[in-house]
């Protein structure tokens, strides 16, 4: 998966808000024909009304103009009717869905209290559509949290007391989409179920069946199960099949395109995104035009296209309507620094970040997340509380009826139940007994295998020590003993000195005494006990640079409080790997680079010798190989060598160096 595929991507709020509005058939023409059939045929100014109401939902994505024509005659032929009449401002606030939300927020709360003397399955039914738009429309200014306490305390209880099932299941889809745009997946993924089941048992047609599509394939590629997301891309191609002209192309494209990116399958998904941008033009859905859009500027980031990319952010940001979103915004400005900073603007790429820093606020997220979590469980407590009191008006209306016969009955059924719950206890008893005794088998052999790791790791840990303390006390000895007499001897020489023979044995002499100091040095460091690890280990590179080998040494963050055993088996480590290099890479160049972050340090080295088979590695591993691996596994690290014939060797080391 790439990284961007998973940003908390920037289009689930503009998605949603998308798949929110009034649903239209699949079949498009047909129900434009169906309606204008009505409007000829019919005499009644009612219906007239209603079905202008309708012409005029359909039309506004595509046609305004129309769309404004047919609600403004709605409107005039409802007045002497007081439901139609009612309803003119709900059709009003979606006509203003996409363009005014001020707007549409208003007309929707004006439509709910003109709607609330219709307590009737109808009326209950668009008041409940009025508070779930209205809630779509103030989500930037009030929040997700209000929005989720809307839908859940007022527009579904509504739907569900209007008996409209297809409604629910959308619900329940936007509250999916809601949790997936906030990171909560596995909410997602359970309210995506619940729409799914009911609209494929009862609604296998319906438009909404299509969005739930939708929100389960992005929930899916954003919880990094691409091959679930094939399944309902599958089902909406399906779905679609019928109907190629449908609006609702764009989208699918997008979704689409989003499963290709996450496969790799970059060139499918930019064919996608190309019929998705064309048919989105023609609609004129900019909304989705910007999505696809930024999803194209995704792909140019993944293939290093970078300029490219942040040419269509730029765009993006000119254009609007996909940064209105403060959250869509936060992602624009990060991925502007990102492209800004892989084309070396590193000045742009700050302002941006900077950006990006001032639109952040840790707390009120972490607030949401809480709100969240209590309005869904207000909303389950209120559905329990509900399902409590319809069962026990039942309970006392049927222990009017028998009471004679519940008696008996409770008495068959308390032998009954003594019968079983002795029977029960006794089962449990049992199969309790047998769980205790099987995991006291497991634990016993669990602690034993755990001593004997940790006998293993003090061992290992003894051998390493005890090295190290031996070379310690060879390197001494060889300094002050060995050292001491060759530097004597070369004094008592050095008077008499006068022949060319002697001359060439104080020359032997300094060669062998320069040859001692550097075995002395590589068997106990002096610069590692005084100075630390990091100067120790420049001093090494320095010490086996040639003319023939450049060595370069980069540390990042290494901190001197490591303890010094730790300390001298990261110098051993790095020692033995250069060894390595040096006789057997036929190098020019070697690269060391050394960090830490917190409890891990990091080691590569990396040269551009000839390289290896890796298969080969495994039969034969040297000395060198060994060694380093034991001190690996001293400090709990892996090592990872990545090699080829002729193409250098690189070695990623990862220490654990708590404590």
């Amino acid at each position: 998966m790439t990284r961007s595929i998973y940003l908390l991507v920037l289009c689930l709020g503009i998605a949603f808000k998308i798949k929110a509005q009034l649903s239209l058939p699949l079949n498009e023409t047909r129900y434009t024909d169906s309606l204008l059939s009505i409007l000829r045929a019919t005499t009644s100014d009612s219906t007239k009304s209603r079905v202008d109401y309708q012409l005029a939902e359909y039309w506004r994505g595509k046609d305004t103009v129309q769309a404004r024509a047919y609600l403004d005659q709605g409107k005039r032929l409802a007045a002497p009717y007081p439901l139609p009449s009612a309803l003119r401002d709900f059709y009003e606030g979606q006509f203003y869905f996409n363009s005014n939300p001020a707007k549409a927020a208003a007309a929707f709360l004006k439509a709910q209290e003109a709607l609330t003397p219709f307590n009737t399955q109808e009326g209950n039914l668009f008041r409940s559509m009025s508070w779930f738009n209205y809630g779509i429309m103030v989500r930037n200014e009030k929040g997700d949290d209000f929005v989720i306490d809307t839908w859940l305390n007022k527009a579904i209880p509504l739907a569900e007391k209007a008996g409209n099932d297809e409604k629910i299941a959308l619900y329940y889809t936007q509250l999916a989409t809601l949790f997936m745009y906030n990171a909560r997946f596995d909410k997602a993924e359970v309210y995506n179920n619940k729409a799914l089941d009911l609209l494929e048992s009862k609604h296998p047609n319906s438009p909404n069946l299509l969005f739930a599509y939708f929100a389960a394939i992005s929930n899916s590629i954003y919880s990094k199960k691409p091959a679930k997301a094939k399944v309902y891309l599958d089902k909406a191609q399906q779905l679609l099949a019928p109907y190629p002209a449908s609006v609702n192309y764009p989208n699918y494209y997008y979704n689409e395109s989003l499963y290709y990116t996450t496969v790799n399958e970059f060139g499918k998904a930019m064919a996608s995104l190309n019929k998705g941008i064309a048919m989105a033009k023609t609609l004129q859905q900019q909304q989705l035009l910007q999505m696809l859009v930024f999803r194209k500027y995704n792909i140019l980031q993944e293939s290093h296209q970078y300029a490219a990319a942040r040419n269509l952010l730029t765009d993006i940001l000119q254009e609007g309507t996909l940064t209105a979103d403060v959250n869509n915004r936060k992602t624009v400005y990060q991925e502007m620094a990102t492209v800004n900073a892989s084309l070396g603007n590193m000045r742009a790429a700050y302002n941006w970040l900077v950006k990006y820093g001032q639109l952040s606020d840790s707390l009120q997220e972490r607030k949401l997340q809480s709100n969240i979590q209590e309005l869904e469980i207000k909303y389950h407590a209120a559905q329990n509380e509900q399902k409590i009191a319809t069962l026990q008006a039942a309970n006392e209306k049927a222990a009017q009826v028998a009471h004679y016969t519940r008696l008996l009955n409770l008495l068959l059924g308390i032998a009954a139940a003594l019968l079983l719950v002795i029977t029960a206890f006794g089962w449990l008893f049992y199969r309790n007994h047998k769980k205790l005794a099987a995991q006291t088998a497991l634990n016993y052999q669990q602690q034993l295998r755990e001593t004997e790791q940790q006998r293993q790791i003090q061992v290992g840990q003894a051998l390493l020590q005890g090295e190290e303390n031996e070379r310690e006390r060879v390197a001494r000895d060889l300094h002050d003993g060995l050292g001491g007499m060759l530097a004597s001897i070369k004094l008592n020489l050095s008077t008499l000195a006068t022949e060319p023979a002697l001359q060439k044995i104080l020359l032997q002499l300094d060669h062998s005494s320069t040859e001692l100091r550097r075995i002395a040095h590589n068997m106990m460091p002096e610069s590692l006990l005084h100075y630390g690890l990091s100067i120790a280990l420049k001093e090494l590179c320095e010490s086996l640079e040639t003319d023939q080998l450049k060595i370069s040494f980069q540390p990042f963050g290494i901190k001197e409080q490591l303890n010094k055993s730790t300390q001298l088996t990261i110098y051993r480590i790095v020692q033995e790997t250069l060894s390595n290099a040096l006789r057997h890479a036929q190098a020019s160049s070697v690269v060391v680079q050394c960090s830490q972050n917190e409890d891990t340090f990091f080691i590569t080295v990396e040269d551009n010798g000839r390289g290896f088979d890796k298969g080969q590695i495994v039969q034969s591993k040297g000395i060198g190989l060994t060694n380093i691996q034991k001190r690996v596994r001293f400090l709990n690290g892996r090592m990872d060598i990545e090699a080829a014939v002729n193409e250098g060797t690189t070695i990623n080391i990862e220490l654990d160096v708590a404590g």
